[in-house]
């Protein structure tokens, strides 16, 4: 390891942007012509579109033009899409409902998009959007899952009959997981619910679309985690524009936490306005319509049986789920409380039967897909919290109750799917346990006690799935897209490097740890390394940046390409040197010829590929070279988590007085921008636990929570300095032994402070967020 290589704590290239104001976001681009979009969003949850009049918004000033839902329709715009197909346990598939990018029949949520005005200016075009008159005949609504599925509800897409998408299962017969349960000692019993969050991202979405009418080719900047599915999903299932006359473009992106993964209905309207209007079409929300349709997160109903027998083991668990989609089927949400949710309920737990049932429901809300974790914080937070309430129901700690359950040998097959490959999740525990001073707890509860304060400590410990792949196993799965990912490397005839990837950053800080790996490969400066992303027409192809997948499957793809760089580097050294190519290191910025004192810099090993005057017979000129990688298996990077808190009972307020995080995320090449991602994590679940959820009134469908003064974010008062440590046990599925940190935090840590502040109260009847008011009310209702 270098200064500046593998491991190193390199801080951030990107900063010097992001902190002098410099960054380049969607809403900062402006192009000739440019002119401002508007959308006329529904104000009822559930409608019928009579007529949409937009004749004096169209006279209304600097209005180019009002355009409805019938119009993108008659020019052929195709529905938006779910990616992953899923099947009923009858075999059945998912029912997926029409989501046009412009309502035009039925509107099935507030904020649903009915229309768009095109304007000089935004002021101009949100007076004008005011004047479109839309004649809705309201229909009745429903806001919760459980409630949609029973009898009488209102229908809200003809194909699912019921409100029922799918009703799917995974792991152990039935039978015989009842039979396991029937058979224990002890069985633990709850009903989990998991809220519905706002992701918030600090840039709102943004979309801007260029139509360039002599070259007949779209241009797209976008907000978006994943540039080239974005073209993909456009060209090849909505027909907005052929692939190879579609650029999509996603530069500086403000955080996306799984929402920007997503093709949503304004980038699909700002291309297709700008070539009806022939003018460049921009649109950026505003906060308030982010709350309103930004894809939610979360938001499962869940009852959970775990048995034990004598000997405190668990025999089996039994998983019950009601998902809410709300409105439409989003590009990825079938696959969050399958695939990417129930194949985690076996947890770090040798458990020998499981079996999960998942009800997937439409509701008239936003729809739900992806947030920080996507199906692995709702399955560590059911888990964590039943194995935490069967220690409390068996008298036992629940530390050693996890202890003895703990999978004790590698590889592990679950009985749902799952293959884990490597992990340590005693040492986890154990260095968890140590910093947290377990130990000297209850000396710290009974001082507490004097003060008139409520005392708690809670644990989880968490596995999630990353790198979500390979790509066979998952099309066989129902996914629509390979998982793979692309690289490319580009050295110049000076030596300097570019590496293109189909990994986007939105935050994580790859232009620095891309960089660290080509400089500890070579030995370059990693200042002469640039890491170029974010654009369809530079990279050939990716698949963008969610699910911790950027180290374990981007990286593992520069790799690749490095690996061919510098075979080919060493031929030319070799020849240069007229040594032989087996004896040639390149390190420290030279190709040397091992145990002699014979170098060549390496600008002058690049400098030759390209002057070609004296390359060794029949190589071809240049130096770059590039790479797909497809993992073998997913990464499961572990951990274990322990939050401490005092309440005080008169205000039922909760103070985190101590929270310890240890994880396990195999190698890792910047320790600083790991511990960040991990605070960041923590941050987002501390969130979900004490302060955040979305409300919708039951009867009238609206959002109660659509800003700041209603939706409680986290503040830094909030939280408390995080103590964070590392175990490593390498992935073995790829060659870094990577296996991502990006989530961790989010999926950890709601478990571990619901624990702790139910230890605390001595009730054991609380859901999230647990807010004061919550908290009070259970203090009293406990005494």
């Amino acid at each position: 390891m270098g200064v500046e290589g593998i491991g190193a704590r390199v801080e951030r290239k990107e900063d010097k942007r992001f902190l002098t104001g410099k960054g380049r976001y969607t809403d900062d681009m402006v192009v000739p012509g440019m002119k401002y979009a508007a959308f006329v969003r529904s104000p009822h949850a559930h409608a019928k579109i009579k007529s949409v009049d937009g004749s004096t918004a169209e006279g209304m000033p600097g209005v180019i033009g009002v355009l409805n839902g019938q119009q993108m329709l008659d020019d052929g715009i195709g529905n938006l899409i779910c990616g992953w197909m899923i099947h009923s346990k009858d075999g059945s598939p998912m029912k997926m409902g029409a989501w046009r990018p412009l309502a035009h029949e039925t509107v099935r949520y507030v904020g649903d998009a009915v229309a768009v005005v095109v304007a000089d200016s935004i002021d101009e075009a949100r007076d004008a959007a005011e004047a479109v008159v839309v004649d809705y005949e309201e229909l009745p609504a429903v806001t919760e899952a459980a409630t949609a599925l029973t009898g009488g509800q209102p229908q809200i897409h003809p194909e699912a009959g019921g409100n029922l998408i799918y009703d799917w299962a995974i792991g152990t017969d039935v039978a015989e997981t009842d039979a396991a349960i029937a058979a224990a000692a002890h069985v633990t019993e709850m009903t989990i619910v998991n809220n519905r969050l706002s992701p918030n991202p600090m840039e709102p979405r943004a979309a801007l679309g260029i139509y360039d009418g002599a070259e007949d080719h779209y241009t797209c900047y976008t907000t978006s985690q994943n540039p080239h599915v974005a073209r993909l999903v456009m060209s090849a299932f909505y027909n907005v524009a052929p692939e190879n006359k579609l650029r999509v473009i996603a530069p500086d992106v403000g955080g996306g936490f799984g929402s920007k993964i997503f093709i949503y209905p304004e980038e699909i309207v700002c291309l297709w306005a700008s070539k009806r209007t022939g003018v460049p079409v921009k649109w950026t929300s505003d906060r308030t319509e982010a709350f309103l349709t930004d894809a939610h997160g979360r938001d499962h109903l869940s009852t959970v049986k775990m048995a034990f027998d004598s000997d405190n083991r668990i025999t089996a668990l039994k998983v019950d789920t009601i998902a809410n989609f709300g409105a439409y089927m989003s590009l990825f949400s079938s696959s969050v409380p399958t695939y990417l949710y129930a194949t985690l309920l076996s947890g770090q737990y040798d458990i020998p039967a499981i079996h999960a049932n998942v009800r997937a429901v439409y509701t008239n809300t936003a729809p739900v897909d992806a947030y920080r974790g996507a199906g692995r914080p709702e399955a560590t937070y059911l888990l964590e919290r039943t194995i935490e309430t069967a220690a409390r129901e068996l008298g036992v700690s629940p530390a050693e109750l996890r202890r003895k359950n703990f999978i004790r040998s590698f590889p592990h097959q679950t009985p749902v799917i799952m293959n884990y490959d490597a992990g340590d999740y005693e040492a986890s525990l154990e260095a968890a346990m140590k910093e947290a001073d377990w130990a000297g707890f209850d000396a710290r509860k009974a001082e507490a006690e004097g003060r008139g304060k409520k005392r708690g400590i809670g644990m989880s410990c968490y596995i999630e799935a990353c790198g979500i792949a390979p790509s066979a196993a998952v099309g066989s799965l129902g996914a629509g897209v390979g998982l793979w990912e692309s690289a490319e490397v580009r050295v110049n005839a000076v030596g300097t490097i570019e590496v293109l990837t189909g990994s986007h950053s939105h935050g994580q800080g790859h232009e620095t740890t891309f960089a660290q790996l080509v400089a500890d490969r070579f030995g370059v400066p990693i200042d002469s390394v640039s890491i170029v992303h974010g654009d369809t027409d530079k990279v050939q192809m990716g698949m963008g940046t969610y699910g911790s997948r950027s180290g374990a499957v981007g990286m593992s793809a520069i790799v690749k390409a490095l690996d061919k760089v510098e075979v080919k580097a060493k031929k030319i050294a070799a020849h240069l040197m007229e040594a032989d190519e087996s004896d040639i290191v390149i390190e420290n910025g030279e190709a040397k010829v091992a145990g002699t004192d014979k170098t060549v810099p390496w600008f002058q090993v690049a400098l030759a590929a390209y002057t070609a005057h004296n390359l060794p017979a029949g190589m071809e000129p240049g130096l770059k070279e590039g790479a797909f990688y497809d993992p073998s298996n997913f990464t499961f990077p572990a951990g274990c988590y322990i939050c401490e808190v005092e309440i005080d009972p008169e205000t039922g307020k909760t103070e985190i007085v101590q929270f310890v995080a240890a994880d396990d995320f195999g190698n890792i090449i910047n320790p600083m921008i790991v511990e960040g991602q991990v605070h960041g994590g923590i941050a987002q679940g501390i969130g979900q636990a004490l302060l955040e959820a979305v409300h919708y009134d039951p009867q009238t469908g609206q959002l109660l929570t659509a800003s700041y003064m209603d939706y409680a974010m986290p503040r830094a008062d909030d939280l408390p300095s995080f103590k964070v440590s590392h175990q490593n046990t390498p992935c073995p599925g790829n060659p870094l032994g990577i296996k991502g940190c990006g989530e961790a935090g989010a999926i950890g840590s709601p478990p571990a402070l619901m624990n702790a502040i139910t230890d605390a109260i001595g009730n054991n009847d609380l859901t999230m967020p647990a807010t004061p008011q919550k908290v009070w009310a259970a203090v009293h209702a406990a005494q």
